[in-house]
């Protein structure tokens, strides 16, 4: 897979986790990182980060932020189903492209 290849969620997307340590936690995504096929979801995937006192920062420390996830241990959420799906895409009558629920057929976007 190269860099311009799509990926099945995009940014404020709800996901689960479906794989690893957070399996089963949902959460909402922040960031999609294309060209790593990574996306960085809200409270999920924590690491401790030891940072030193810089400029910016006036306080060293260890701080607690989210890494990113590979977008294989991700599933959307559909809002109907209420559970973990995979997408397709769909074009609808006007001509708009869309993404849709495998499962009940109702669209994401």
């Amino acid at each position: 897979m190269g860099v311009g290849n799509r990926l099945a969620v995009r940014k404020n997307d709800l996901v689960e986790v479906i794989a690893g340590k957070d399996k089963g936690k949902r959460g909402k995504v922040l960031r999609v990182i294309p060209k790593t096929e990574r996306v960085l979801v809200e409270k999920i995937n924590f690491i401790k980060r030891h940072t030193r006192p810089g400029r910016q920062t006036q306080q060293g420390g260890i701080v607690e932020r989210e890494a990113p996830l590979h977008v294989s241990n991700i599933m959307v959420i559909c809002t109907k189903c209420d559970r973990p799906v995979r997408t397709g895409k769909v074009v609808l009558s006007d001509g708009k492209r869309v993404r849709i629920c495998r499962k009940c057929g109702e669209v994401i976007d």
